[in-house]
């Protein structure tokens, strides 16, 4: 049986997604999980490789159970199994034999959570980036929309990227306050490797005087690593969503 699952999780403990083998992962803990559940190890393949330190409200992913499983039971049992790593699935569902969780994805929504204030951070440290500086967020979204269509995104790529093309098409773009939080907002189908966090650190540059709109349509036109703005801490991002 196919399960498609819907997963909760606080990246700060995790070396990414990705199963490693020299370190704690997401995917690793999921699969410990599965295993001690059923008795057989087994791939459980998500929507994102999400980087070490990022979180996640709504990764999604599948996983084949050999053994017959009421999937309004399955997410109970694998968080009594994933105890006291901090991931929740959230919801299984079963799932058509086809069903992918990463190719069949059409879109993938990230937010990035910026606290603007001076003093450091308590109860929300490792879960958002304090940035002490006055932020422009009327300056950042026009910026931001500088960003929406189809682009080669190699300014915003990290150099280790492994995507076979930097053009990438971003369907929102957004900024918004509300008191000391900062939040942005990414829509598209799929993202380069850091890209969200390398856009968000070049509209923070705007936000703080830096940088214009303008500046940030050219050096996204001239796909130069080399002009994009600092690199955001993976403190701040969010899988926030995976549409089907």
């Amino acid at each position: 049986m196919r399960f498609k699952l819907t997963i909760e999780y606080d990246g700060g403990p995790f070396q990414g997604w990705q199963r490693l083998a020299d370190g704690p992962s997401v995917q690793g803990a999921l699969e410990d999980a599965v295993e001690s559940l059923t008795g057989t190890r087994a791939d459980v393949i998500g929507a994102g490789r999400t980087d070490a330190g990022v979180h996640a409200y709504a990764q999604v992913a599948h996983v084949d159970i050999e053994k017959p499983f009421e999937a309004g039971r399955l997410a109970d049992a694998l968080n009594a199994h994933l105890r006291p790593h901090p991931i929740a699935v959230l919801e299984a569902e079963e799932a058509a034999p086809d069903f992918h969780a990463r190719f069949d994805a059409k879109l993938r929504a990230y937010r990035y959570r910026v606290t603007n204030r001076r003093a450091p951070l308590t109860f929300e440290l490792g879960q958002a980036w304090r940035v002490p500086r006055a932020l422009d967020v009327e300056a950042m979204q026009a910026a931001a929309e500088r960003l929406i269509g189809r682009h080669d995104f190699t300014t915003f790529r990290d150099s280790q990227c492994q995507a076979k093309s930097p053009l990438k098409t971003l369907d929102i773009a957004e900024v918004t306050r509300d008191g000391e939080e900062v939040d942005f907002w990414f829509e598209a189908q799929s993202f380069l490797h850091r890209q969200v966090r390398s856009m968000v650190g070049t509209l923070v540059e705007v936000g703080v005087g830096k940088m214009s709109a303008d500046d940030v349509a050219r050096v996204l036109a001239a796909a130069d690593r080399a002009l994009c703005g600092p690199v955001a801490p993976p403190d701040g991002l969010y899988l926030a969503r995976v549409d089907y």
